[in-house]
């Protein structure tokens, strides 16, 4: 089986598991919230895993590095949603914690490829 070159990327990897943790953890909030912050939260997630593996496909660094920026503003908005859902006591302060660790990581990490990506523009 062919393994394309976003699968090898430690930030896809980790952004693939943040997406899988936020779809566990989502199961346990309100009903209410299935079409509020449940979806928003999983659409977030999966959208940094997303548009890191479409960036690959692109030809210009250009297009590369748009995609690692919207890769990182999903991950800012799922920071968002985290502290909200913290707030409303969704999520216990220690789950919160975690996936806030993880979005630090994935982002510093995201931070760094758009930066190698924007040089080769130069």
């Amino acid at each position: 089986m062919k393994i394309f070159s976003f699968e090898k990327l430690s930030v896809w990897q980790k952004s693939r598991k943040l997406a899988v943790k936020i779809y566990k953890l989502t199961k346990n909030f309100p009903e209410d919230e299935r079409y509020g912050l449940i979806s928003q939260m999983r659409r977030c997630a999966v959208s940094i895993s997303s548009n890191i593996a479409e960036g690959t496909g692109r030809h210009s660094a250009k297009d590369k590095a748009r995609f690692t920026e919207i890769a990182f503003s999903s991950a800012l908005e799922l920071l968002n949603q985290i502290i909200i859902s913290n707030d409303l006591e969704f999520l216990s302060n220690e789950e919160y914690e975690n996936i806030r660790q993880d979005i630090s990581e994935i982002t510093a990490m995201l931070d760094g490829l758009y930066k190698s990506q924007s040089k080769i523009n130069l």
